[in-house]
């Protein structure tokens, strides 16, 4: 008597999972066109991205630990934040000066 071995081999199962389809060159350029304006617009009314730029729109400026206090960030953050969305995404011009006491104020230039 010959004792076969029953060797089972799983199916993968199929994916249900529909394929990615690109969508219109012309959906593509329209998102990139509301995103740049989003990028430019001004900031939602009672953002700390609102409360930030107040601050930088000031005669005076203002230091990381002015803004630090409004908005309850860490000091790395409102650099991130500084360099990343105020300078590169909106495209304004931040003017760094440092004190003699040895404080750095950014204010926005226009």
């Amino acid at each position: 008597m010959k004792v076969q071995e029953a060797t089972t081999v799983a199916a993968a199962p199929k994916s249900t999972r529909k394929p990615k389809t690109s969508k219109p060159k012309s959906a593509k350029a329209a998102k990139a066109a509301r995103s740049s304006k989003q990028a430019n617009s001004e900031a939602r009314p009672g953002s700390k991205k609102e409360i930030v730029l107040k601050l930088l729109r000031r005669d005076q400026g203002a230091t990381i630990a002015d803004i630090a206090k409004a908005t309850e960030w860490q000091n790395h953050s409102i650099r991130g934040f500084l360099s990343a969305q105020v300078t590169k995404k909106m495209k304004l011009k931040v003017e760094s000066t440092k004190s003699e006491a040895g404080e750095r104020t950014y204010r926005i230039v226009t």
